[in-house]
């Protein structure tokens, strides 16, 4: 057994209902039999965990001041213009009203695990750990040992709820590196519809947490459900988490992910179409620079007939950075009418940055239509030459063609105030780098 994962055992959750004991207890068990993973691990192959071993994380997360200056600076910043959502956030893990804002969205239940009453209860423990497999996916094993309470969404039957929920999850420094786990779990009835938006964010301070991540979310037949997963720490930040999803006859995923690099920041979105006729899209960017690290491993479990995904996930990586991308379609022998496609394009603007890309297909049924493909590339020098031409600096014409690289996949987004959010944030990195170009000559 090594150092972090004895000495995470150690680590006793905060205060919590007696009814995730046993949650808890499942969680510890497999944490501890666990090992942690190595260069011959083939899911970890590319991704260390030194920084998170020797970085002493496994002190306990403080309750902050809400109206410290870090966070009242903040309030701006993850506030989403045009989106009407209904805003519930978390500091360090721990709730915080007096930032959160917005109604009680109609139609949909939104509780803290720890306010949840008898029936609210009942059927989170229906659900809960049942679509993220602690054996599998040993950090979700962590975040069941650490297990003190959570965000559980629920749509009733043929409810549709328009008003978005945007669930943000804060982090700031403190004295000491310390540790945070995040729970949510999303039940959608069948025949219902929604949207949730996950946030993550931190001030522009150098932090020193570990924030240790997982979503559920349960899809009933022909529920609907659009979900956003957003990174966008401070690169200090360490994160390893992930989405896993469960979808029932004719429902429908519509899932978007951004994640800007850190440290380490590893995450795993694993879907299973578990009823015919489920659909999911899948997209994602990632733009990790400086000397970052990110780790996409993305998993679709075909287990029914007549099932279909699209996935599409584009890479900018700058600088030093390394990225990594596994994309997995599981086809399973019943997962007969199957049609599936995974495509993973990258863009390397830098002789230094790295990328490691893996598509894979295991098809064990004979009649499905399946494709899939990556692509590594550096910016088209004649593209880059014909902005050059016409009076534009060599650094702003590459971070032009950058923007373009990743537009389509932000204009396609179902909330357009998303990407009017998202666009000048994105900017504002690529401006950075250009600064750093320059000076660098």
């Amino acid at each position: 057994m090594s150092d972090f994962i004895a000495e995470a055992l150690q680590m006793v959750p905060a205060e919590a209902p007696d009814w995730l004991s046993e949650q808890r207890r499942r969680g510890w068990s497999s944490w501890k039999s666990s090992s942690m993973p190595t260069r011959k691990t083939e899911d970890w192959k590319y991704t260390r965990l030194r920084a998170l071993e020797e970085g002493a994380y496994l002190d306990r997360a403080e309750c902050q001041d809400p109206s410290s200056p870090a966070l009242t600076a903040l309030r701006d910043q993850i506030h989403i213009t045009g989106l009407d959502a209904r805003m519930l956030v978390f500091v360090n893990g721990f709730y915080s009203p007096e930032l959160s804002s917005g109604e009680v969205v109609g139609n949909m239940e939104v509780v803290l695990f720890s306010e949840a009453d008898e029936t609210q209860v009942e059927t989170i423990r229906s659900h809960l750990g049942t679509v993220a497999d602690r054996d599998k996916y040993m950090f979700t094993a962590l975040n069941d040992s650490w297990l003190n309470d959570g965000v559980f969404v629920h749509v009733k039957q043929d409810r549709k709820v328009t008003t978005p929920l945007h669930v943000i999850w804060l982090t700031v420094p403190q004295r000491e590196a310390f540790s945070l786990s995040q729970r949510l779990l999303v039940v959608m009835e069948a025949g219902s519809e929604a949207t949730v938006v996950e946030h993550f964010a931190s001030n522009e301070a150098q932090q020193n947490s570990f924030t240790n991540g997982v979503s559920e979310l349960v899809l009933a037949a022909n529920a609907r459900l659009c979900h956003y997963r957003l990174h966008l720490e401070e690169e200090h930040a360490l994160h390893i988490g992930g989405v896993h999803a469960r979808l029932d006859r004719d429902a429908r995923l519509n899932s978007f992910h951004l994640g800007l690099g850190s440290i380490l920041k590893r995450l795993d979105v694993v879907v299973r179409h578990e009823g015919e006729g489920a659909h999911c899209d899948l997209n994602g960017i990632y733009l990790p620079r400086h000397s970052q690290h990110i780790d996409y491993h993305t998993c679709i479990e075909h287990v029914r007939p007549h099932c279909t995904t699209k996935e599409v996930f584009r890479g900018i990586i700058s600088d030093n950075a390394r990225a990594v991308f596994n994309g997995r379609i599981h086809i399973h022998p019943d997962a007969q009418k199957t049609v599936a496609e995974l495509r993973n394009k990258n863009l390397l603007t830098s002789n230094k940055a790295e990328v490691d890309t893996k598509p894979e297909l295991e098809i064990y049924a004979d009649d499905v239509k399946c494709a899939h493909g990556a692509t590594v590339a550096q910016l088209d020098d004649y593209a880059l030459y014909y902005l050059c031409s016409r009076g534009i600096a060599r650094e702003h014409a590459q971070v032009m063609l950058s923007t373009g690289f990743i537009n389509e996949l932000i204009n396609n987004l179902q909330h357009p105030s998303l990407g009017e959010y998202l666009k000048p944030v994105l900017g504002g990195l690529f401006a950075q780098q250009v600064t750093q170009t320059e000076r660098a000559e």
